[in-house]
């Protein structure tokens, strides 16, 4: 039985065995197919014995159809019958599942904010020109023809488009604007904004350490154990 069942944890270099697609239809097949013992369906699928227990009897959540693992290219017939031969021996899998990737395309956005892409694309285009509508498209995930329909306000809905900031609106972090911002302005031969947006807490900031500095001053002139950090504009905005 797997370590993880077993109670003991996972060690840094076990090997993960890969896991039938449908683990619990695969176990309701080879229960219902096979003499493999409940052991070997729950080391195979990747379930805990008594799920196995409860598929085999009937008393299962939910009424499973069976998923031939053989079938599916899975599982061998010659697996299966070195497993029925052996209750020690461990089913090995011809195959895992096949992994769904992206392929390449316009950055994903949450069916919850698509409707927030025009206001910052608006935001962009207003703020930043020198950005292509290309590095546009790939930061907010959209398309060329969107942004210039935005552009020259043919767009169906501009008279409800209001430019917001696309961080604000969560279509894209601070660090990826900035750094979208800096590469566009480099390519223009222009200077890149400064951020100045933070200056007023820094300012207030700054006056905060320097009167804590000063309490802690006193206190240690009274005779108390002073711990002194020294803080500087550079340490305290590093990051």
């Amino acid at each position: 039985m797997s370590a993880a069942r077993e109670g003991r944890p996972l060690l840094f270099l076990e090997t993960i065995v890969a896991q039938p697609l449908m683990p619990h239809a695969t176990a309701s097949w080879l229960v219902d197919n096979t003499s493999l013992s409940f052991e070997q369906i729950a080391e195979f699928c990747g379930l805990h014995i008594l799920e196995v227990q409860a598929i085999a009897d009937d008393t299962a959540a939910t009424k499973l159809t069976g998923r031939d693992p053989v079938r599916a290219h899975e599982l061998t017939q010659d697996e299966i019958d070195k497993g029925q031969a052996d209750p020690n021996y461990v089913l090995k899998m011809l195959k895992g599942p096949e992994q769904v990737r992206r392929t390449k395309g316009p950055r994903y956005t949450p069916v919850s904010k698509r409707q927030d892409k025009p206001d910052g694309i608006a935001w962009i285009l207003r703020n930043h020109p020198e950005v292509s509508d290309g590095a546009i498209g790939k930061l907010i995930g959209t398309t060329r023809t969107t942004i210039a329909a935005i552009r020259d306000r043919s767009h169906w809905n501009i008279a409800n488009i209001v430019p917001k900031d696309p961080v604000t609106l969560g279509l894209c972090s601070q660090r990826e604007l900035d750094a979208l911002v800096v590469k566009a302005a480099k390519a223009a031969g222009i200077e890149a904004p400064t951020d100045t947006r933070l200056e007023g807490d820094r300012e207030a900031l700054l006056e905060q350490l320097r009167a804590e500095r000063e309490a802690a001053s006193h206190v240690g002139e009274e005779g108390t154990e002073e711990v002194r950090v020294e803080h500087t504009a550079e340490t305290l905005f590093k990051h």
